[in-house]
């Protein structure tokens, strides 16, 4: 069977992010909180994890182990820009506490 699906250009949008709920655990483990947010009043993200790195904390997308045992991100960022939006709203409300 043929795939016939086009790709689709859109114009883009301004990004609202509103963090929804933050998660936070008090330990010395690298995971630091889980943060649920919803992108422009239309999208809800579960399970964006805050992590601690070895200078500074960074976020990481919900992911899914495969049959290969292999870990794969559930959703992705397409551009920078959208990356540092999502990093800045979910790190400026943790460190908010």
């Amino acid at each position: 069977m043929k795939d016939t699906t086009q790709t689709q250009k859109y114009t883009p949008m301004e990004l609202s992010i509103e963090v929804k709920r933050m998660y936070r655990f008090e330990s010395d483990r690298p995971l630091k909180a889980f943060a649920d947010v919803i992108i422009n009043g239309a999208i809800l993200i579960k399970g964006i994890k805050v992590l601690q790195g070895k200078e500074d904390l960074f976020i990481s997308m919900p992911s899914e182990q495969a049959k290969d045992q292999k870990w794969y991100e559930s959703v992705q960022c397409l551009t920078q820009e959208c990356k540092e939006a999502l990093t800045t709203a979910v790190l400026k409300t943790y460190n908010e506490k």
